[in-house]
C-alpha cells in the first residue's frame, strides 16, 4: 500500500510538472527586485509557483525570447547608459550572458525579435530613436545596423514600441503622435508612410492582425484605441474608441494591448482606472465594441500577456507589486478574476 501511495505521488508530481510552462518577468530593480524572474505556470489550472531569479540585470523593463526559448534578449533601462543584452540557454537550462551593446538612445522601453530570429529592434523612449541589430548564429548582437531618429527641431520624439511585420517595420511614436511604416530595402528600413493619430493622443503600443488588414493603436495620453484599416497600400483611421468606463473621469494612462488567441477580441490595460478593457472585434469591418472593464486587483497595470492556450490572462501590476491572473471565456471574451500573487515590481510578462 505504501509503495502504491509513493507511486501515485510521483505520478501526480510528474503530471503536474508536465502541465507547467515558464513565465518570464521583467522588472524595475531596487529593494525588492534584482532582475529577470521566472515562475512555473500551470496552463491547465492557471496556478503560478516556484519563483526564481534567473538573470541579475539592472531595470530589464522589457524582454523578448526566441520561440524555442534558447535565446533571451533584454533592455537595461538606465538613462544615457542604457544597454541591450543577449543570453543563451545552456545544457543546464540556465541563461548565460553573451554580449551587450548600446541601445543608442536613452531609456529603451521595448524590444522585439523578428520571426526569423535574425534581427532585434529596440525603442528608446527618452532618446526618441529606434535601433536595429543583427542576431548572429550564437545569439550575440551585432553593433547597430541602423538607428532611426524620429526627433525633429520642433517636436521631441518618444519612440515607444516597434514591431516587425513580414519584411516591414512599424513604430509607435508617443511624442509625435504617429505610427510610422518602414519598408526593408537595400539592407535598411526606409520610411514608406506615417499615420497621424489625434493630437496629444500618445500612441504607445499596437497590434496588427494576421493579414495586416487592420492595425489597432493604443493611445496612452487620451486613453483611446485608433483602428486603422488597409486600403490598397495605405491605412485609414476608421474608428477611435475610449478604453475607459463611461463614468470614469479621473486620470488614466493606457499601457498595453493584445489580441486574443482566436483574434475575436482585443484587450487593453488602463493605469489609473486600473482595469483591463475588453473589446469585441467586428470580423467584417474590424471595428470595436467595448464589452467589459474589469478591475486588475492591483495598481498601475503595465504589461500583460495571454497564456499560449488562450485560457488565461496575466497582468503585471507595477506599483502594487503583484501579478493578477484571470480566466478567459473564449466564447464571449470576458474575463473572470482568479487570484493574484506578490511579485518584485513586475513590468513585463512573456511566455
Amino acid at each position: 500500500m505504501k509503495s502504491f501511495s509513493v507511486s501515485l505521488l510521483l505520478f501526480l508530481s510528474s503530471f503536474l510538472n508536465a502541465q507547467n510552462i515558464p513565465l518570464y518577468v521583467g522588472s524595475y530593480t531596487g529593494a525588492d527586485s534584482e532582475g529577470i524572474y521566472t515562475y512555473d505556470f500551470n496552463y491547465k489550472t492557471g496556478e503560478l509557483s516556484n519563483k526564481k531569479l534567473i538573470i541579475k540585470i539592472e531595470n530589464p523593463s522589457f524582454i523578448t525570447l526566441s520561440s524555442n526559448k534558447k535565446m533571451l534578449f533584454s533592455v537595461s533601462e538606465n538613462g544615457e547608459n542604457s544597454l541591450v543584452r543577449s543570453y543563451a540557454l545552456d545544457k543546464n537550462k540556465s541563461y548565460n550572458f553573451i554580449n551587450e551593446v548600446s541601445s543608442n538612445g536613452e531609456n529603451p522601453c521595448h524590444i522585439q525579435l523578428n520571426k526569423q530570429k535574425t534581427k532585434i529592434v529596440v525603442s528608446n523612449y527618452t532618446g526618441g530613436t529606434i535601433s536595429i541589430y543583427n542576431v548572429l548564429k550564437n545569439g550575440s548582437l551585432s553593433e547597430n545596423i541602423q538607428v532611426i531618429d524620429h526627433n525633429i527641431i520642433t517636436t521631441k520624439s518618444h519612440a515607444h514600441s516597434a514591431q516587425f511585420y513580414k519584411n516591414d517595420l512599424f513604430v509607435a511614436d508617443l511624442g509625435r503622435d504617429f505610427l510610422s511604416h518602414y519598408i526593408h530595402k537595400n539592407d535598411s528600413y526606409n520610411l514608406n508612410n506615417y499615420y497621424l493619430m489625434e493630437e496629444k493622443s500618445g500612441p504607445r503600443h499596437f497590434e496588427i492582425n494576421k493579414k495586416g488588414r487592420f492595425i489597432y493603436v493604443l493611445n496612452e495620453l487620451n486613453s483611446t484605441i485608433s483602428v486603422l484599416k488597409k486600403f490598397n497600400e495605405t491605412y485609414n483611421n476608421i474608428q477611435n474608441i475610449s478604453t475607459l468606463r463611461d463614468d470614469y473621469t479621473a486620470q488614466n494612462s493606457s499601457a498595453d494591448i493584445h489580441l486574443s488567441k482566436n483574434k475575436k477580441f482585443l484587450y487593453v490595460s488602463n493605469r489609473g482606472e486600473n482595469s483591463i478593457a475588453v473589446f469585441k472585434i467586428n470580423s467584417k469591418n474590424g471595428e470595436l465594441q467595448k464589452i467589459q472593464n474589469i478591475a486588475v486587483q492591483g495598481d498601475w497595470p503595465r504589461n500583460f500577456t495571454l497564456a499560449p492556450n488562450g485560457n488565461f490572462l496575466l497582468v503585471a501590476n507595477q506599483r502594487s507589486k503583484n501579478i493578477s491572473v484571470f480566466k478567459v471565456d473564449k466564447k464571449n471574451g470576458e474575463l473572470t478574476f482568479l487570484y493574484s500573487i506578490d511579485a518584485p515590481t513586475p513590468v513585463c510578462l512573456v511566455f
